[in-house]
């Protein structure tokens, strides 16, 4: 899919469907934060059992290492997924799950997630759910979107999620 124009209203989507050519409007909704100004997404921090096996995992997958700083288990890498949010793995992590783990997974924006998918399972992630269409009855914009889910290396969930639609 590409967009067509991006007036401030509305955006609209071309995509190949079969042998159909059909058009889609998205409806362009703010999410500005009015309270405090400027806020925004910058960081997800995972720590990792293997430091090194982790940052070369998810250089495999195009993100490029930004900063570092430590030593041993004090080890520190920042990774940038490629628009300018940041992946901060830290050393000295394990492979076992906690009882109650505040953190369930986090979600990389791609263009393809069949190709997503199957590049993390080339590079030694671990299966967890293959990629498949979610039409959500959510409001008030009802969604629906391509995912699928790996484990990464140190066990974390890693999903690869696109918007196929918004009404």
């Amino acid at each position: 899919m590409q967009s067509e124009n991006s007036n401030p209203e509305t955006r609209s989507v071309s995509a190949l469907c079969c042998v159909y050519s059909i058009k889609i409007t998205l409806p362009e909704v703010s999410m500005a934060n009015e309270i405090i100004k400027g806020m925004g997404f910058h960081h997800v921090a995972l720590k990792a059992a293997d430091f090194e096996g982790t940052v070369a995992f998810y250089e495999k997958l195009g993100m490029k290492y930004y900063t570092g700083w430590g030593k041993g288990d004090g080890r520190v890498a920042m990774l940038d997924f490629g628009d300018g949010g940041i992946l901060e793995v830290f050393a000295g992590g394990s492979n076992a799950q906690a009882a109650d783990p505040k953190y369930i997974h986090f979600a990389l924006k791609v263009d393809d997630v069949d190709a997503a998918y199957a590049k993390a399972l080339a590079i030694g992630a671990k299966e967890k759910s293959a990629p498949k269409v979610v039409p959500l009855d959510s409001a008030p914009v009802k969604l629906t979107l391509n995912c699928a889910f790996v484990y990464g290396p140190s066990g974390e969930e890693v999903e690869f999620f696109r918007i196929l639609a918004a009404e």
